[in-house]
Order: structure tokens, then C-alpha cells, then sequence
């Protein structure tokens, strides 16, 4: 864990340090959530999307094409995977 040094401006606002922002990945426009513990201020990252269960889902994507077999998914995947390298 490393620690760093900001400061509160007149208008309540902080900045947080890129090497921060870039460790964590979080754009522009991130929403952050702030926990209030006895130690001070804890960010985390609002998901964009909240948690979801299988049955929530499932089906919400239509498929206008055929069907392919497993073995043709698998294949995509593979060639995808080397495509990365």
C-alpha cells in the first residue's frame, strides 16, 4: 500500500494523484464512493453496473444468427487468443 499526500481545496474538492488514477484504471468521469471509517476516508470505485444473478440476465442478448457448435465457439476463442498475442 503506498501512501500519498493530497490537499483539500476551498471548494472541498481534492486531487488524486495520477499514479493513483492510473493503478486503479479509473477514467474521467469515475464515480467514487466514499466510506466514512474511524481511521478516515476510504474511496472505492462504484461499479458501473450493479451486481446481477444468472437468472437476471439470462436471455437478454438475441441472436439473429445460426447456432454454432461449442467446438466453433472454442475454436473463436482460441484464435482470438493468439490474435492478442
Amino acid at each position: 500500500m503506498q501512501t500519498q499526500a493530497a490537499k483539500l481545496s476551498n471548494k472541498g474538492n481534492i486531487a488524486i494523484p495520477k499514479e493513483i488514477i492510473a493503478r486503479h484504471r479509473w477514467k474521467i468521469g469515475q464515480e467514487l464512493e466514499l466510506i466514512d471509517t474511524e481511521e478516515g476516508i476510504f474511496l472505492k470505485a462504484v461499479p458501473a453496473f450493479k451486481p446481477t444473478q444468472l437468472d437476471e440476465v439470462a436471455g437478454i442478448l438475441h441472436c439473429t444468427g445460426k447456432a454454432i457448435s461449442l467446438e466453433e465457439m472454442e475454436e473463436a476463442v482460441r484464435k482470438g487468443a493468439q490474435e492478442r498475442k
